[in-house]
């Protein structure tokens, strides 16, 4: 199916690829897992979509950052009236990697305990939303006093700063003195051994990112014996290329935000912009989700 874009996300992972981190099979590639836009022909076999109707999509194949693009018809996800190709195109990966946090990796409950950093982040932001949602506790960390606002709109019962160093001994002893439920890390480097001391026992730590470096080796024996905790590196992109967890994750994400979830967009460039995306995205200048239009 041919669909002209409106709306491209601008994410953590596509800085991964861009860098190498995470290789690509081919060379030159077109970088990008999320769009919106509107069908513009339909194959032969093609059957509840027609031209003209409004989709989202994310995960793979590469290839989102483009003016138009070929897709197949299972990845493409009609966009309700009620919605706009903003709200549905900025948070297609986000809402889907939230999904599989608060339902795959932790099967969240009324009354649990989650930790989430960079809450002020497209990311973080909907994930405390959706927490908040299900009856969950959020503690949230953010990086500056600046961004301590964006959290508690969010919807998080408290928001710390990282740069603290009490920072784990507050959460501890705020989640009931026994530790969160989940600790989601989108920050990397030394934050996750950090978060893993926030863990009670058979908590998870989901490790989703490493923008402030390489993730220092950790032991087997450190999770074990008297804490018996999980550390996870959940991949949305997986998660996104299984048919029955995507159409699980993207009708629940609709659902949401039909019912009045909201996604901050917190900056818009044009697609000629993307490396300016990018860079402000890394350093950290950004708030909300990231997108490009066309």
């Amino acid at each position: 199916m041919l669909i002209n874009q409106a709306v491209i996300g601008v994410n953590f992972v596509d800085t991964y690829f861009r860098s190498g981190l995470y290789p690509v099979t081919t060379l030159p590639s077109v970088l990008g897992f999320e769009g919106a836009g509107v069908v513009v022909e339909v194959g032969k076999e093609v059957s509840h979509l027609r031209p003209g109707d409004r989709v989202a999509y994310t995960g793979g194949p590469l290839g989102a950052y483009a003016e138009s693009r070929l897709l197949p018809q299972s990845r493409l996800v009609k966009i309700p009236e009620a919605l706009s190709l903003e709200a549905v195109g900025s948070s297609m990966l986000r809402g889907l990697t939230a999904h599989m946090l608060l339902r795959k990796v932790h099967a969240t409950k009324r009354g649990d305990w989650i930790l989430v950093h960079a809450a002020a982040g497209g990311l973080g932001q909907i994930v405390v939303r959706w927490a908040k949602r299900l009856g969950a506790n959020v503690i949230a960390t953010v990086g500056s006093a600046e961004k301590v606002a964006l959290a508690h709109t969010a919807g998080a019962d408290v928001v710390l700063l990282h740069t603290d160093e009490r920072w784990a001994e507050e959460a501890v002893r705020l989640s009931d003195g026994k530790g969160v439920h989940l600790a989601i890390d989108g920050i990397g480097g030394n934050m996750v051994s950090q978060s893993l001391s926030v863990v009670r026992p058979f908590g998870v730590v989901a490790s989703m990112g490493q923008p402030a470096g390489p993730i220092p080796p950790i032991a087997v024996e450190d999770l074990g014996f008297t804490r018996s905790i999980s550390l996870m590196r959940p991949s949305s992109l997986l998660y996104a290329n299984d048919p029955q967890l995507y159409t699980s994750g993207t009708d629940e994400l609709l659902d949401m935000l039909v019912d009045g979830m909201t996604t901050l967009i917190g900056a818009r460039y044009p697609l000629i912009e993307a490396a300016k995306a990018h860079a402000d995205l890394e350093s950290g200048k950004t708030t909300g989700s990231v997108i490009l239009t066309v």
